[in-house]
């Protein structure tokens, strides 16, 4: 009796032990998804601009890894883009209103059309008041009318001068902000053929 009860205490005993060694495998084993996460590389050259690479030989992710970065810092150097810098932004909202204001206080505006109005607004008013027999008094009245005349008329093509210099402005401020966003495009256009022709040399396709 007292054999069999050691026996029973012996297999309890490594039933735990198997249990405690089991336990502490799992611990030491870190979860798929983390594992993935530790061996996946920190920063992907492709990815960082776009595109996707796959290699003809069967290459392995670390060489992969290894070829794109030095692509990268070849396409960078020959291309002279840094893919990593910030687009131009160009000027900002105020800057384009105060050059579009400037542009409009600076307008070449039209002048002396009191003077002419006042001048056919006179002579009008001669004619009329010459047949009542009094020229002198309806050429006062008429010079009053056409210098009101004149002056509306010239506070119209002063707006309208004024506004047409502030539209042009903006017209400009437009082409300049499309100049610069093509140029940006073609930068980055100009790097990523510079990247797919060193990773092509190297015996990766680039998609």
């Amino acid at each position: 009796m007292h054999v069999f009860k050691n026996y029973r205490l012996v297999g309890v005993l490594i039933l735990v032990m198997c249990c405690a060694a089991r336990a502490g495998a799992q611990q030491d084993t870190p979860p798929p998804t983390q594992a993935a996460a530790a061996s996946a590389p920190a920063w992907s050259p492709s990815k960082d601009i776009g595109v996707f690479v796959f290699g003809r030989n069967s290459q392995t992710a670390d060489q992969q890894l290894k070829d794109e970065s030095e692509c990268y810092g070849a396409a960078k150097q020959q291309s002279g883009i840094d893919p990593k810098a910030p687009a131009p932004t160009g000027k900002t909202a105020e800057q384009k209103q105060a050059e579009q204001k400037a542009a409009a206080d600076n307008a070449k505006t039209p002048s002396g059309g009191r003077v002419r109005g006042a001048a056919r607004g006179a002579a009008a008013g001669a004619d009329v008041d010459a047949i009542a027999g009094d020229a002198n008094k309806g050429a006062t009245i008429g010079a009053v009318a056409g210098t009101m005349r004149g002056g509306m008329k010239q506070r119209e093509a002063s707006a309208a001068a004024k506004k047409e210099a502030a539209a042009k402005t903006a017209a400009q401020q437009k082409a300049e902000d499309d100049r610069m966003k093509t140029a940006h495009a073609e930068g980055l256009d100009a790097f990523q053929r510079a990247f797919a022709a060193c990773m092509d040399a190297r015996n990766y396709s680039v998609k």
